[in-house]
């Protein structure tokens, strides 16, 4: 049974990629600090990690090192940067940036883009001796372009950084890194206020992790490895359809 690590997976995207890369096949190792609470299928290992925290991110994959070996897919959702987005009352995600609250920075890069590097690190350790491997960076447009938020658009930009600069070194050792950019996901934070959203053309969760499983038995893998991806739009190369049947079309550029 091939083996995953989703980070981040209590809720949202992670929770989504975990659900749908164990309905693939895989032996699914779940990562985050509320993980016990999580609506997960009990085929799903959880681990409780405070991907903040080197010492339990170390512990985390020594034991999924220990259960399962080295992972076949690493897929790094951990982010704290939605959370206290309405602090006494006031909405602070468009503030300018010497108006943002200083915890943000943390939960962006700390809890994003920091995590991820340090999980990448262990999972790469453990990757290189079979000389394969997927490693998944869920990153956003804010990367290219402006959206509201300094601090986002850093944090996604370092993302892709990281990604292109991951590849780089990895692809001798036949492991790929891509960064995956979701569409209008529908998240729970999404469906809270789903009255505020056109959602016809939104994205399940889980249709992340169809994609990323298609990703993964791609023989063209390590053409990709280094690049940006749209879900999306590696669906309809890979014929992947979401949970209701539907083929999403596309976020560009100019339509994000």
């Amino acid at each position: 049974m091939p083996v995953a690590v989703v980070t981040g997976a209590s809720r949202g995207v992670g929770r989504g990629v975990a659900i749908a890369l164990a309905d693939a096949g895989y032996k699914v190792f779940a990562t985050a600090r509320t993980i016990e609470q999580a609506d997960l299928p009990a085929s799903i290992v959880r681990i409780r990690c405070d991907h903040l925290l080197n010492e339990e991110t170390a512990a985390a994959f020594k034991r999924i090192a220990a259960e399962a070996g080295a992972p076949d897919i690493l897929v790094n959702s951990a982010w704290g940067g939605y959370e206290r987005m309405i602090e006494a009352g006031e909405f602070t995600w468009e503030l300018p940036f010497w108006e943002q609250p200083e915890h943000r920075w943390q939960s962006m890069l700390g809890a994003g883009v920091r995590a991820a590097f340090v999980a990448s690190s262990h999972a790469a350790r453990l990757m290189l001796p079979r000389k394969q491997g997927l490693i998944v960076n869920i990153s956003y447009w804010a990367a290219q372009k402006y959206m509201g938020n300094v601090i986002y658009g850093v944090a996604k930009a370092a993302t892709d950084k990281m990604t292109a600069d991951m590849a780089h070194e990895l692809e001798p050792y036949g492991v790929a890194v891509v960064s995956l950019y979701p569409g209008l996901v529908r998240t729970e934070l999404v469906m809270q206020s789903a009255a505020t959203f056109d959602l016809s053309n939104s994205e399940s969760p889980e249709f992340q992790g169809r994609v990323i499983a298609a990703l993964a038995k791609d023989p063209a893998l390590m053409a990709r490895t280094g690049q940006v991806l749209v879900t999306a739009a590696v669906a309809r190369e890979l014929g992947v359809t979401d949970i209701d049947g539907k083929t999403p079309a596309p976020l560009t550029l100019e339509t994000a």
